[in-house]
């Protein structure tokens, strides 16, 4: 089974919101997940992003692999570098 981090779009028409999930790469965008650990608002000003650091990177330790969207906004965030340091010091 392989495991993706990936957004659940939320919201209504022309007003989008995502929640950052765990979820298995077969399950459909907005379907089934296993964890959420995160949300992202791009429509408030300035944009909204709310990530659970710790979670984040106990899936990434164990394998998961975050869409490109989603690896662009933890790259944003400082936890992609963080997991490479991590990653590298073991």
């Amino acid at each position: 089974m392989s495991v993706k981090i990936r957004m659940k779009r939320m919201g209504s028409k022309l007003r989008p919101f995502y929640r950052i999930v765990v979820a298995d790469s077969r399950a459909p965008r907005d379907g089934r997940f296993i964890e959420q650990v995160g949300y992202y608002n791009p429509i408030s000003q300035p944009e909204e992003l709310k990530l659970d650091d710790d979670k984040i990177m106990d899936w990434l330790q164990k394998g998961a692999q975050p869409s490109d969207t989603v690896h662009n906004l933890l790259k944003k965030h400082g936890l992609m570098q963080k997991y490479h340091e991590s990653k590298y010091t073991k």
